[in-house]
């Protein structure tokens, strides 16, 4: 895909991964919607050339209000970068409310999109969805389990969609990063020691999407690890076990650090 003219929408655009997003496609010469819940993310777009929706993707009726704004303005849309997503809880004893918002926003807000664009693209014969996963998703989430699952499972619906509809003229694309200097790092130091910014995370992005890849990594670790993982399941728990007990430790050091 080459971006110049297209119609593009990048969801949590206020900051981090999204914001670049949108600014490198607004560089690269196309017509950008950013759309965040934060009302901040205003002020952002406009400063980039970007048109701004306000809009809350963990509801369904919030993802469907950004698609028929573009469709009402734009006539029609290229490229939706479902990329908003939220890290939070721990294990099991997370409560059920925060499990259902890290559901809803990090893989029903791609189901949600699809649901609305699918008909939409294959009537025109064309489209593109770029769904932001993590690392994690192939790999695994030491602190978060609700993270851990829901990468999973947004990796696998962009599986899905690639799998039904990529002979129909629908390209799918997963972007699976490992620590990127966001906002979702602050509190995990142990990312922090290999986290790349925003922009080498959006070249990376730009060279696979160009050839309208599938899988977007940030990280030679991680499809290292991705390959151990299948090759030995047993040994690579053992050294996730090794790694989170000193993920944990950087944690507790810097907790009291900070006391």
């Amino acid at each position: 895909m080459e971006f110049k003219d297209r119609i593009i929408v990048v969801t949590g655009a206020a900051s981090g991964i999204g914001l670049a997003l949108a600014t490198r496609f607004v560089r690269e010469g196309a017509r950008v919607t950013a759309s965040d819940r934060n009302p901040a993310g205003q002020e952002k777009a406009a400063a980039i050339g970007a048109r701004f929706i306000a809009a809350d993707i963990s509801n369904e009726a919030g993802v469907k209000s950004i698609i028929d704004d573009v469709l009402a303005h734009e006539g029609h849309i290229d490229l939706f970068c479902s990329n908003a997503g939220i890290a939070i809880g721990e294990g099991p004893e997370t409560p059920d409310k925060q499990w259902n918002l890290i559901q809803n926003i990090n893989v029903m807000s791609h189901v949600w999109a699809a649901r609305y664009l699918v008909p939409h693209y294959l009537e025109r014969g064309e489209g593109h969805f770029l769904n932001t996963a993590s690392a994690a998703g192939l790999l695994t989430e030491l602190h978060s389990a609700p993270y851990a699952v829901t990468k999973h499972a947004a990796l696998a619906f962009a599986e899905w969609l690639a799998i039904t509809y990529g002979d129909r003229g629908i390209k799918v694309s997963c972007l699976c990063p490992e620590g990127v200097w966001t906002p979702m790092i602050e509190n995990t130091p142990i990312l922090q020691q290999t986290a790349i910014t925003t922009d080498q995370l959006v070249e990376k992005m730009v060279e696979v999407l160009r050839v309208d890849g599938f899988l977007i990594t940030t990280h030679d670790t991680t499809l290292r690890g991705f390959q151990n993982k299948a090759s030995n399941y047993d040994e690579w728990i053992s050294k996730m076990r090794h790694l989170r007990t000193k993920a944990m430790a950087l944690l507790d050091a810097e907790a009291s650090d900070h006391a």
